[in-house]
This record gives C-alpha cells, structure tokens and sequence, in this order.
C-alpha cells in the first residue's frame, strides 16, 4: 500500500530542509520566495525498531521497511487558490496527497526573510488553511451547479446529494476544514471523488531553532494551544530543522554520539514519519525469513485474506490460514520454536483481523 504525505507551509519555513532530512532525494534550499518551478519527490522508509529486533532474531538476506513518498510542495501564499505564489498547480500536487505535514517557520532569522514580514505560525495556519478551504469551496460550488439542475427535475439521488454539498459549502463559508466536519458515511460518499483539500489528515511540524530543539519556544507554545482549541486531536511535533540536516548528513555510526551531545534519543524526521504514517490509522505486519524481513503496511481492521493480497494477489486468492505469532511473544521467547512449543503460534481464518506487529505464515493453494 503506498502512502503519499505532502509537506506544505509558507515560503522559507523549513520544509525542503525536512524534505531532505527525511528523503534521500536532495533538493536545493533557497532564501528567495517562489523560487521553485516544481515540487521535490522523495521515497523514505518508515523507521520501526520492532523490524530491527525480529531482524536480529531471526535473520534474513534482505531488511525491507514500510516505505512511503514525500512530496515538498513549493511555498504557499495569500492568493495561492487564484494562481499567487506557486498557484493552482501545486495545489493540484497538494490533493494528490493523502496525508498533509504543515511545516511552521518558529525561529527567527535576519537572514531569512519572512515572505509577510513578521516570524507569526498562527497567521501562517490560517492563512494556508483559507487558500485550502477557498479552493474546496469552489469545488463544491461546481458540483452543486450540475446536482441542482437534476434535482429540479426530480431526481431523488440528485436532492439528496444536494443537501450534503450544502452543508458542505455552509462549513467552508464559515471558514472551517472539512476535517471538522461531523459527516455521516453517507455524506462522505458524495464528495469522495473530490479529494477536498481541507478534508485530509493534518499534522503540524514546530520548525525550532537549536535551542528549542529539547522543548519549546514561544513560537510553538501558541502553535500547540492555537491547535487544541481549533483542530480535532491534531498532532503537533518540535524538530530543529537545521539541526536535523547535520544528523542527517551523519553516517548511522556516528548519529548516535550527535544525538547523545545534543541530548536528543532519536532524530526528529523519525518521529515525523512514524506520525504521518499512523496518521492514516495504517499498521504494520511482518513477514520474515529466507529472503527479506519485510513490513508491511495496511490499514487498521484489514482481515487476513486481504493483508494476504497485500503480499501477493495469489496469496489472497487462494488463501487457506495464516499462522500468527505476536511479535511480544517472539521477544519474550527467543524465537519462533520456542513460540510453536510454548503454544504462542495461532492458526487463523479468513475472519482474522490482522494486528499492528502480528507476525504473519500464510498457507494458501492457487
């Protein structure tokens, strides 16, 4: 399953210095506003030290991890939904995402000009939510246009889609996300082919200076308190853009003595990738040995012939049981044996639900 996450926020906020710390594609960084043509695209893998562990245990030639894309859109501005500042192009790479990092300019810098002027990440919310929920709004304007006309002709459908796109537009004209929407499954079948903007799940990145790397300023305090009061569970993490660049540039070796120095336990982009991933209520399971330990992603509540298909069309056609070991059990026990011998090893149907971290042997016959 392949997961796209856009990085989005004003000009010269920190995200192509994120975008390159999380990706091993490297894109130039500029001071100047919409100076970039293009948005930078970027294949990372999701960090699990669970895999790492099961890896030791029982070893294979190959290390797979959960993989997803990253996509730096170029910075947004006022105006962007009328074509300002990198335009309706990029926001057209914006809809093709299924998850949003917002990164948040929260240091300041003489050097680094602020595209409005003054260091403010609350107004940068509000301004990039506005540009997303005018565009959503004239989406939803266009489809009202051709539902209405059935509608006055006496189509049942077409009326009933025309009261949820209302209600739809009543939100966005209030100058709320579609995220906040209460939305029965009903409603969301209208407006699924839309790919509104403002409907995707959101987290937001508190882009620090060194010395907030550890805790806050007070640029991300009124980040974190604007969120609770106005989004719904949204998550907010604090990274050290720059400092994250140096870890980055680090082989794995010698991380861990920077990371200890500077008195972080891990990398910032690792938390932010683990986030985006669970953002979308996915899980992992594994399948190891022989070949390749690999994870595998599918979204929560998947049952065994599906995360099956996953792996392989032809495992999911002829699926017969899969045998699951809970992964605490594998690192309690020592091994898949002992897992077998201490009655740790359960044979599944097609009805099994698959866990985040179950490890999977599926026996199918095609």
């Amino acid at each position: 399953m392949s997961l796209k996450c856009g990085i989005i926020g004003i000009t010269n906020s920190g995200k192509t210095t994120l975008f390159n710390c999380m990706s091993k594609t490297k894109a130039q960084i500029t001071n100047f506003a919409f100076s970039t043509g293009k948005s930078n695209i970027g294949i990372c893998n999701v960090p699990d030290e669970r895999l790492d562990k099961i890896h030791q245990i029982i070893p294979a030639d190959q290390l797979i991890y959960a993989q997803v894309e990253i996509v730096d859109i170029p910075g947004l501005a006022k105006g962007s939904n009328s074509g300002e500042g990198i335009g309706n192009a990029f926001l057209a790479d914006v809809r093709q995402c299924d998850t949003l990092i917002h990164v948040l300019r929260c240091f300041d810098d003489p050097n680094l000009p602020h595209v409005d002027g003054s260091v403010d990440p609350v107004r940068d919310i509000e301004t990039i939510d506005f540009e997303l929920q005018v565009k959503d709004l004239e989406q939803i304007e266009r489809k009202i246009q051709k539902v209405d006309k059935a509608a006055r002709v006496g189509d049942k459908e077409a009326k009933i889609q025309l009261e949820t796109l209302l209600k739809y537009k009543h939100h966005l004209e209030n100058f709320q996300n579609i995220r906040t929407l209460e939305a029965t499954k009903e409603d969301q079948k209208v407006v699924n082919d839309m790919m509104l903007l403002t409907a995707k799940p959101m987290m937001f990145v508190c882009n620090v200076d060194d010395a907030a790397a550890n805790g806050e300023n007070s640029y991300s305090t009124a980040v974190k308190n604007w969120v609770k009061e106005n989004y719904n569970n949204a998550q907010v993490l604090t990274i050290a853009g720059k400092l994250e660049a140096e870890i980055a540039e680090l082989d794995e070796a010698d991380q861990g003595e920077f990371l200890k120095d500077v008195g972080l336990e891990q990398p910032g982009v690792n938390k932010l990738l683990r986030a985006a991933y669970q953002s979308l209520n996915l899980i992992s399971f594994f399948t190891v040995g022989g070949k390749e330990n690999r994870a595998w992603t599918v979204p929560a509540g998947t049952l065994a012939p599906q995360a099956a298909g996953a792996i392989h069309s032809d495992l999911e056609r002829g699926f017969i049981r899969a045998e699951v070991i809970k992964y605490d059990d594998l690192i309690a026990l020592g091994s898949e044996n002992n897992c077998k011998t201490a009655g740790k090893l359960a044979v599944e149907g097609k009805n099994y639900e698959v866990k985040d971290g179950d490890i999977l042997h599926i026996r199918f016959n095609v």
